[in-house]
């Protein structure tokens, strides 16, 4: 998850989605997912508290900025190089369970009152975004404590 000051992913040089403000998620899906994790990252990014106050402490969630979320499909995210040169995706969830899971945490972002863009699932996407901060931050519904 990064925070931007604004994001657009573009399919074959045509938009499919942008947002001014607010958090840029590339969401990856593993093999061993389901429905409470797509609940638990979409809960947890609406309250995250990493927006700057007017003391410049970050310590506002994207609805009181008015930010929205751009969410981007990106199973690369479970890419293991280790020991080699060409990452394997082993752990990656197959597309049947990844697609599900993943418009599920947007309807979750939607619902939890954000706005909220996509990209396109299982399609060659280029994503462009302005890192406000740089604020990048890791979320693993595995690691909850």
């Amino acid at each position: 998850m990064q925070r931007v000051a604004r994001a657009r992913v573009t399919v074959d040089a045509e938009l499919a989605g942008e947002i001014a403000r607010g958090l840029l998620v590339l969401v990856g899906v593993e093999d061993t997912d389901a429905e409470a994790d797509a609940d638990y990252l979409a809960a947890k990014i609406a309250k995250l508290r990493v927006f700057e106050d007017t003391q410049g402490k970050m310590n506002l969630a994207i609805a009181e900025v008015g930010g929205a979320v751009l969410a981007v499909s990106q199973f690369t995210l479970f890419g293991d190089a280790r020991g080699q040169n060409r990452p394997s995706y082993i752990h990656a969830a197959r597309p049947e369970h990844a697609k599900p899971l993943f418009e599920r945490f947007v309807q979750q972002v939607r619902a939890a009152g954000l706005q909220c863009a996509t990209g396109r699932f299982q399609e060659i996407m280029q994503v462009e975004l302005v890192n406000d901060g740089p604020v990048t931050i890791l979320l693993d519904s595995k690691k909850t404590f």
